[in-house]
């Protein structure tokens, strides 16, 4: 069994205009300053780090390493998550993503996807050249508005948006594949991959590709009801990546999974800071250790009631104590035996001229 590397910190809901928010280094240092390890780094923001520079600069990247070794800091992972999404964006959606693409593609869908496929593509060379191996991003959706739809859905929407996501990833998938990184795809709803049935489709329309995985983050598992446990037993040689990310759903008469248009605070599923929801985070840690994931615990704050900085304080130290160091015996190797196959025969009644 392997130890799980711990604890990271993915950066983006930490990014501010005030120092020391506002710089790569000033991140760096106050994560460092918590007792994370590592550092989960968005790459849609050039000033913090351009992913442009880092595809094609070797220097850039070593500059990068040194500057976060100077702070006893790692990448865990790159994260392309609004270009991910980006890849394949339903046509309601354009609109609402307008601040995360260049002005001058407009809103013309095809125009957009290039754009982010091409971004997804620097980041597997960035990533390369970083020395990583795993990658997270968001799959986008074209599907997503049909999920629960009235009237239903026309015969065969499905497979072919399916066939549609997958031909634009796969070319993605391909570079990821020649840099030696696997993408790790969060399932999130607002995705088209956002569960294991969903998963397992995309999986089938890429050829079961390789490079396609999973970044497991039991939050979104559980506000949706599933057994995120017993995910982690079906899908654990898929799971490359992991955000330790706290969720709670508190069942009641008023509101359900999809939580009615209110606020964060007033819905049945929220995200909590971790420590304070209801995920069994020491089940998971071991089913991780378990099946040998080699990746980083990367903590990932979402929360509509503590502060977050509070947050990040406190989940450094919830990491550092879920990670269990694997045993190198077992139990119960005080009371066993040699082998010995002339004994072994004899225990099972196999001696010569026996039965």
């Amino acid at each position: 069994m392997t130890e799980i590397k711990g604890p990271g910190i993915f950066l983006a809901q930490f990014i501010d205009s005030t120092p020391p928010y506002d710089s790569l280094a000033g991140l760096a240092q106050w994560a460092s300053s918590l007792g994370y390890k590592a550092i989960q780094i968005p790459t849609h923001i050039a000033s913090l780090f351009d992913l442009q520079q880092a595809a094609n600069s070797e220097a850039y990247c070593s500059q990068i390493r040194a500057l976060l070794a100077s702070y006893n800091l790692e990448i865990s992972e790159l994260s392309t998550h609004i270009q991910g999404q980006l890849v394949a964006v339903a046509p309601c959606y354009i609109e609402m993503f307008s601040g995360f693409y260049p002005k001058s593609l407009g809103t013309d869908p095809h125009s957009i996807s290039l754009w982010a496929a091409e971004q997804l593509v620097l980041a597997a060379q960035a990533s390369k050249n970083l020395g990583l191996k795993a990658h997270a991003t968001f799959s986008g959706a074209l599907l997503w508005p049909m999920v629960y739809p009235w009237p239903q859905r026309p015969q065969g929407l499905v497979e072919q948006g399916f066939a549609e996501l997958a031909r634009r990833w796969l070319p993605i998938l391909d570079a990821f594949d020649i840099a030696g990184v696997d993408v790790c795809f969060e399932l999130h709803p607002a995705e088209d991959l956002h569960d294991g049935a969903s998963f397992e489709v995309f999986l089938r329309h890429v050829n079961h590709h390789p490079r396609a995985n999973i970044l497991y983050d039991p939050s979104h598992l559980h506000l949706q009801q599933l057994d995120y446990l017993a995910f982690i037993d079906l899908y654990y040689e898929r799971i490359k990546a992991f955000h330790v990310k706290d969720a709670e759903f508190r069942t009641n008469g008023r509101t359900g999974v999809y939580g009615g248009y209110l606020d964060w605070k007033d819905r049945a599923g929220r995200f909590r800071s971790l420590g304070d929801g209801q995920i069994d985070f020491s089940a998971i840690f071991s089913k991780l250790t378990q099946y040998d994931f080699d990746g980083w615990a990367v903590l990932e704050w979402e929360c509509c009631i503590k502060d977050p900085y509070i947050g990040a304080l406190q989940g450094a130290q919830i990491i550092k104590n879920l990670i269990i160091k694997p045993t190198s015996k077992a139990f119960d190797d005080f009371v066993g035996v040699a082998s010995c196959e002339m004994t072994n025969k004899r225990l099972l009644g196999l001696e010569e001229g026996g039965i």
